[in-house]
C-alpha cells in the first residue's frame, strides 16, 4: 500500500510530543475496574496489549526510552486501599507489581503509599515520535507536515482508505465523533536541572493528577493539577493559565525541596472518552479511526495504530473488538 501522513503541524508538534514521557502499561482504567467492567479476559488481554507494545516501543526508540519502571503514590489511606485492590488484581493475572514498604524519601510527607510497576518506562516523546517518523518514512511512507485536513478536505481526498489519528481532535475533524472524543487540556512546566538526582523513575499521584519525572540531565517535567478547574481544562486550546501553572510550580517546589526556577510551560491536548478506553476501529465505508486515549497515548497509541493497520491488512487481531467505536452512541 502507499501510505501517506497529514499533519496539520510537523512530527510530534501536538501532544505526541508535549507530554509527560510516561510510557505505562494498561489504560486509564484501573485494572481491577477493568476486570469488573469489561471482564476478567479482555482486561487481561487490553494489558497484554500495552505490555507487548513496551517491548517493541523498547527495541524501536533507542536512547528516547528508558526501561526504569514507573512509581505510583497514593495521597491517603483511602487512595492506597484503591491501589492495593488493583494490585492485587494485577498480581492474581500474572502482572508484576509490588507495594514498597515505605514511600521513599522526603515524598513520605506527602503521599501515604507507593507502589513499583517494573515493566513501565520514560519516554521523550519528541525524539521518540520523529524516530518513528524517520522508520515510516524509510520504509516509503510520505510524511506532509504543515498539511491541515478539514472534514471537506477530508471528503476529497484520494485514498482508498482514510485513518483519524488526531486523538483531542477527533471530534473537530469528524463531528459524527464530537460526543465520543472530546478534548482535554494537560498543563507541565520544566524545572531548571537540580543538583542531585532525586527521581529515577517516572512518579505519578493522586489517580494521576500530579505526574512528574526527572530528565537525564537532573531537570523536573511537572505536570498535572487538572482538577483545580476541570471546567476551564476540558478545551481544545493550548494554552497555559496562570492557575494551573501556580500549583505545579508549588508542587515543583515541593518536590525539589526548595523553589526551583522554571524554564518552560506548555499545554498539550489529548482525547477522552466515556469509558476511558480508546475508539479504535472502522466508523463507516473507508474511514477508521484510533484516538481517544484518555491521557496513556504513548504506549496505546502505538499500539492501536499497529491494531488497525493489521485489520486494513486484512488481519483479525482480536484486541481491536475492545476499542470498537461501534460500543459509543453517535
Amino acid at each position: 500500500m502507499r501510505v501517506r501522513v497529514y499533519d496539520a503541524r510537523e512530527v510530534a508538534g501536538g501532544a505526541s510530543g508535549r507530554n509527560g514521557g510516561f510510557a505505562l502499561a494498561g489504560g486509564a482504567m484501573p485494572y481491577d475496574l477493568a476486570r469488573e467492567t469489561m471482564g476478567p479476559d479482555r482486561a487481561r488481554l487490553l494489558w497484554e496489549l500495552t505490555e507487548r507494545a513496551l517491548d517493541r516501543i523498547e527495541l524501536l526508540a533507542g536512547d528516547a526510552f528508558r526501561r526504569v519502571g514507573s512509581v505510583r503514590l497514593a495521597a491517603d489511606e483511602a487512595e492506597a486501599d484503591r491501589l492495593d485492590a488493583e494490585a492485587a488484581a494485577l498480581r492474581e493475572d500474572g502482572f508484576a507489581v509490588e507495594r514498597l514498604a515505605a514511600v521513599p524519601g522526603a515524598l513520605a510527607r506527602l503521599y501515604a503509599a507507593a507502589f513499583v510497576h517494573p515493566a513501565d518506562g520514560a519516554l521523550q516523546p519528541a525524539r521518540w515520535v520523529r524516530r518513528l517518523a524517520a522508520r515510516a518514512g524509510a520504509a516509503g511512507a510520505e510524511i506532509a507536515e504543515g498539511s491541515p485536513v478539514d472534514l471537506l478536505a477530508l471528503e476529497r481526498l484520494d485514498a482508498t482508505t482514510v485513518v483519524l489519528a488526531t486523538d483531542g481532535f477527533t471530534g473537530a475533524l469528524d463531528p459524527e465523533l464530537a460526543d465520543a472524543v472530546w478534548p482535554v487540556r494537560g498543563q507541565m512546566l520544566l524545572t531548571r536541572s537540580l543538583p542531585d538526582r532525586l527521581y529515577d523513575r517516572p512518579h505519578y499521584a493522586r489517580d494521576g493528577y500530579d505526574y512528574w519525572q526527572q530528565l537525564p540531565d537532573g531537570r523536573l517535567a511537572v505536570g498535572g493539577r487538572r482538577d483545580v478547574s476541570f471546567a476551564t481544562e476540558d478545551t481544545a486550546v493550548e494554552e497555559t493559565t496562570s492557575a494551573i501553572q501556580a500549583e505545579l510550580e508549588a508542587l515543583a517546589a515541593q518536590l525539589a525541596g526548595r523553589p526551583v526556577a522554571i524554564t518552560h510551560r506548555w499545554a498539550g491536548i489529548w482525547g477522552q472518552t466515556v469509558d476511558r478506553l480508546p475508539l479504535v476501529g472502522r466508523v463507516r465505508e473507508n474511514v477508521w479511526v484510533a484516538g481517544g486515549y484518555s491521557g496513556h497515548g504513548n504506549v496505546l497509541g502505538f499500539a492501536c495504530g499497529d491494531l488497525v493497520a493489521r485489520a486494513i491488512l486484512g488481519e483479525s487481531p482480536p484486541e481491536l473488538e475492545l476499542f470498537d467505536p461501534a460500543r459509543v452512541p453517535r
